[in-house]
């Protein structure tokens, strides 16, 4: 195996494998608890990369199936090693780019689909000279757009679209969900500790659903002496000793 191959614990004694460039973060971490995922959900989780949210969801006893999906070989050959490593039996690495995923995933019956995308739009902010590193932070493989519209074909009626993403592109996010039929039904914000402005937007939209959004509690991830606040505790759960 690969030496800069490592294998990260996320709790209730399950691991997974991880590389220098298909890691994970605390978005990953709020997103698959904020999906809420249910037993029978049918799940897809787009730019996979390491398969770190859809193994917490199946590391819950969550979803009928999990596929995932990354164009990077890199990312697909890590999941899969997680998946014969460490049993999780029911998730299904696929490679692909997103806007080829006909025939590849089943369209129209999926049940929960969960996104952590690139965060930069195309052309802003400084490349990143490594260029799976490039493809993961910005919308050099695929767009907002892209994502949306596949997710919007993956989705059954009533199926829900869960993403991340930083406040400056929640506009983007919202409209680009309502021209493809996904309307925003809950949206969270996150910050840093209490004063401090959101640096991440948690948002659900639904598969040809009725008009009605609901405006959660921020979530804060730090308390007022710079610790993890209570909410994070309870959302990291036994994965929290890795990081206390």
């Amino acid at each position: 195996m690969d030496q800069s191959i490592k294998q990260e614990p996320i709790g209730e004694g399950r691991y997974i494998f991880v590389s220098p460039h298909h890691t994970f973060g605390t978005d990953a971490v709020l997103l698959a608890n904020f999906a809420n995922p249910k037993k029978n959900d049918r799940a897809v989780d787009l730019g996979t990369g390491c398969g770190i949210i859809a193994f917490l969801m199946l590391r819950d006893d969550k979803c009928q199936t999990a596929y995932g999906v990354d164009i990077s070989k890199e990312a697909i050959d890590l999941a899969n090693l997680t998946k014969q490593e460490f049993g999780f039996e029911r998730f299904v690495p696929v490679l692909s780019d997103l806007k080829d995923l006909k025939g590849k995933v089943p369209f129209g019956s999926n049940t929960l689909i969960t996104c952590n995308p690139p965060y930069k739009a195309s052309g802003t902010g400084i490349k990143n000279p490594d260029n799976v590193k490039s493809v993961a932070r910005h919308e050099v493989e695929c767009s907002l757009e892209d994502i949306i519209a596949v997710s919007s074909k993956l989705l059954q009626t009533g199926g829900r679209l869960c993403m991340c993403q930083r406040p400056e592109r929640l506009a983007d996010v919202m409209a680009l969900m309502r021209k493809y039929k996904v309307e925003p039904k809950r949206l969270r914000l996150v910050c840093k500790c209490v004063g401090k402005s959101p640096w991440l937007f948690l948002i659900e939209g639904k598969r040809c659903a009725n008009t009605a959004l609901t405006i959660e509690p921020t979530l804060y991830v730090e308390d007022g002496n710079g610790n993890f606040s209570d909410e994070m505790i309870k959302i990291y759960g036994s994965y929290k000793e890795a990081y206390l």
